[in-house]
């Protein structure tokens, strides 16, 4: 979204064609000419896709066997990730906020920035420096990095809970791109354009706090997101086999 509030749409490149097709079948894996046919639909060359997949594999995104490439390790985790992101597992909220502060005394910049892509993960939203905290409403099981630099605590504001969400993350913009994404995902006709929507629907529900419902603002639209890309997803691996096997 730029500054008039309007949808802008980063072309993909031959390495994000490449990730969101693996990204979005279970399991990841296709064979180069499925993923070529898939690049064509970006008027992206043969060449250009071939040499990402030799660049991917190099770089340890991508496995090679017989012509098929698979995510690796890493991106698996990704994948899972995404995946959560449209089904994230809620329990029911008390009131209570889980609360990390971190507590290691020097840390490399390696691991700061470790701690803070793992509380991105884990939805926490940053108070202030070294203090992290969000609604308990999550069921997700903290990663070693962040279990190893901070101390966990479960509290609750004396404030209005819903007037520190609104602090922490920003909600109003969340929504309105989520509804400038659906609107496109509808209208969306072409394949490459619903494609490349898709894509960027699903980074923005990596973005979503998951808060619970009293703490949203009226409206939220974040499950109706989810539900406009599993139905472009369940498109997708319809339309997948028959065009990149060619028939």
């Amino acid at each position: 979204m730029d500054d008039t509030g309007t949808l802008t749409l980063r072309p993909l490149t031959a390495r994000s064609v490449v990730l969101s097709t693996l990204l979005g079948l279970h399991p990841p894996q296709l064979p180069a000419r499925a993923l070529v046919r898939v690049g064509a639909l970006f008027g992206t060359a043969e060449g250009t896709i071939r040499v990402a997949l030799t660049r991917m594999v190099a770089a340890g995104d991508l496995e090679q066997s017989g012509g098929t490439y698979r995510l690796t390790d890493r991106l698996l985790a990704r994948q899972a990730r995404q995946d959560e992101s449209r089904a994230p597992r809620t329990r029911r909220w008390d009131g209570a906020w889980e609360i990390a502060i971190v507590t290691s005394d020097r840390r490399e910049a390696a691991e700061r920035a470790a701690l803070r892509q793992a509380m991105a993960t884990l939805r926490l939203a940053e108070l202030r420096e070294g203090t992290w905290m969000r609604p308990a409403n999550l069921v997700h099981p903290r990663p070693d990095v962040a279990a190893g630099q901070c101390g966990w605590f479960t509290g609750a504001p004396e404030g209005d809970p819903a007037e520190l969400a609104a602090r922490l993350w920003d909600l109003d913009g969340w929504a309105h791109q989520a509804r400038l994404l659906g609107a496109a995902l509808d209208g969306a006709a072409e394949p490459a354009d619903r494609f490349t929507v898709a894509a960027a629907a699903l980074r923005h529900l990596l973005a979503d706090p998951v808060l619970p419902g009293r703490l949203l603002p009226e409206g939220w639209p974040g499950a109706e997101l989810r539900r406009r890309y599993d139905a472009f997803e369940r498109d997708f691996r319809a339309w997948l086999p028959r065009y990149a096997g060619g028939g």
